[in-house]
Order: structure tokens, then sequence, then C-alpha cells
């Protein structure tokens, strides 16, 4: 339901799951994305035989959400029973996997005719290199019984051994139209008063990170009451994309006075070196009346600056010196 002008005064959040978990997928058809992964996945669940598995992806796209979906559609009834959920990134040295995951393996469990346990590991690639090698050695132990699913965000950090024993399934971000159904779906069930730009601003702050995109919304509704472009960056607190841009488009024009006065701004604002930089890196991207070839000669800059701002440089000279150099690449050779 989306509204044209503010009204309605903040809710009360009172004692309400959060969003992100009230409207997380109970089955795999419900799953936003991802739709030729999720379609293996629906397979495995009519077979009835899940082989252990890695799901690799960036943060809040699905990976838990899918393997919890398929899961509750394996074990039905037992499902509270023949799930372990760890966090590795918690869990994470060899103690646990001699301990609590060997123990679970070996417990004894009713389960459904040709089923097996689950233990998920979310965050798998922050165990030590110790935990993974153990790992390894219980995923042979119990084949029989327990059935292992690892969700990472860079599977490279898994060692071959285990990727060997594992069926690989990639997770991309999500589009902004999967985002934009999703949350549209979400502010009619909680009767979000929202405008266009609100929605376009979630998208644009979230980056194909459907958690982000919830939490963020959710947020914006307790903190204003209505969801618009404006509230949701000082939710985000990131630098507006309107200002960002008319300092893209001022290097465009090779005019640096106009383009370090909104730099400037920014920075008396309070924003990081590390958030103007990735917000101009965003909205350059999606810049559409700019040439190819300048945009990307825009967007390597933008990357030098940055791996230098994430390496300690994070000063407003720093950032004023990347303004220049846009300016100049632009700029006719009279005003080099």
């Amino acid at each position: 339901m989306a509204a044209s002008t503010a009204s309605a005064s903040a809710p009360m959040a009172g004692s309400e799951l959060p969003w992100v978990e009230k409207y997380r997928p109970i089955h795999l058809c419900d799953i936003v994305g991802n739709e030729e992964t999720v379609e293996r996945l629906k397979i495995i669940a009519r077979q009835g035989n899940m082989p252990n598995i890695v799901l690799a992806g960036s943060p809040g796209i699905g990976k838990t959400t899918s393997i919890l979906c398929l899961a509750r559609e394996l074990l039905g009834d037992a499902y509270k029973e023949a799930v372990l959920e760890l966090n590795a990134s918690d869990d994470r040295g060899i103690d646990v996997v001699r301990n609590r995951i060997k123990a679970f393996a070996q417990k004894k469990v009713t389960l459904p005719a040709g089923r097996q346990k689950i233990i998920i590991l979310d965050e798998a690639d922050s165990m030590t290199a110790g935990a993974q090698q153990a790992l390894r050695r219980t995923m042979e132990l119990y084949s029989n019984t327990t059935r292992f699913a690892l969700a990472c965000n860079m599977s490279n950090k898994i060692i071959e051994p285990i990727q060997s024993r594992c069926a690989m399934l990639r997770y991309d971000k999500l589009t902004d139209h999967q985002l934009t159904r999703r949350l549209l779906e979400i502010c009619e069930a909680e009767q979000v008063q929202h405008s266009p730009d609100g929605i376009e601003a979630l998208i644009f702050s979230a980056e194909g990170d459907m958690r982000q995109a919830v939490n963020n919304l959710q947020s914006t509704y307790y903190g204003f009451g209505f969801v618009n472009a404006d509230n949701v960056f000082k939710v985000c607190d990131q630098p507006h994309p309107t200002m960002v841009r008319g300092i893209v488009q001022a290097c465009q024009r090779g005019d640096a006075d106009v383009a370090l006065r909104g730099l400037s701004d920014l920075w008396k604002q309070g924003y990081s070196a590390v958030d103007i930089i990735t917000t101009l890196f965003r909205v350059t991207k999606n810049l559409d009346d700019m040439d190819e070839y300048i945009k990307l000669e825009f967007i390597k800059e933008i990357g030098l600056t940055h791996m230098r701002v994430l390496e300690g440089v994070q000063t407003l000279l720093q950032l004023s010196g990347l303004v220049a150099r846009l300016c100049r690449l632009t700029a006719g050779p009279a005003r080099v």
C-alpha cells in the first residue's frame, strides 16, 4: 500500500518478532531468488537422499533459510530433535567438533525411513583449520546417520577435503525486482505507509541483501512511521545518493569547485571516508547518463582510493584528491 504523504505515528514494537524472522520462509517454494539452486534442493527433498552440502554466497540471500526449509521438508515432525544448528563463527574450535557435533552425530533419533540427522554449520568459513580437519573425519565416520550442511560466504576458505565430500551450491545476490516484490508484500501485511522512493532507497542500501533490506524497512517504519528515501538514509546512516550524484556530475563537467564543496558538506555531516567512498562507487556504477569508458575510469580511480582508505588513509585530503583526479579525467586539454 503506497502512500504519497507522511502520516501515522510510529508504531510500538512490543514483543513482536523482528520482521526478518517473522517473514522468514518456511517452505522451499516460499524462497525468493536463486531459482535454479532452490530447484535442486526441491529435487533432494522429493528424493529424500540429501548429500553433504556447502552453500556459498553473500550474506542475507537465503543460504541458511534454504537449508532449514529443506530440513523441515525432509524430516517433518522429527525436525526439532534431528537438526543441530551451530554458528561456526562463535563455535569454531576443534573442541566443538569433538564434543557437540560428535555427540549429536552419535545420538539416537527416530526418523522417517531413509532420512538422516542434519547438522547445519553457519559461517563455516570462520572455522579453524584444525576444526575443519576434525570435521572431515566426523563426516566420514557418521555418514550413514548424519548429513552436514555448511553455509559460508567464501567457499575457498573451506578446506579441499571437505569440499570434495560435499555438493557445492552457489547463491547469487538478489535482483532489485526480487527485493522489491518481497518488501511490498511485507509492507502490505504490516500496513506500512511508504513512497516509491522509499522502496528504491531500501533496494539501494541493501545491495541484494534481503535481510538488510527487511531490517532497514522495519527500522525506518518504527523510527519514523513512514518509509521514504530521506528516512531510510537517516536510519542506514549513509550519505544521501542525491548529494553524491551531484558530486559525480560536477566531476563529469570538470567543475572541481562544486564537487569539492559537496564533498566538504558530506564530511561536515560526520560521514566517514568509507561511507562516502562506498556510496560514491554505488552511485557511479548506476549512472545511466555517463559514457561507458568514463564510467570505467571513474570506477578505477574510486577503487584505488577505496583501497587506500581501507589501509587507513581516511582523510578529507585523500577524498579531495580523488575528486580532483575525476575532474581531470573529463576536463578538456585546455583545462588540464
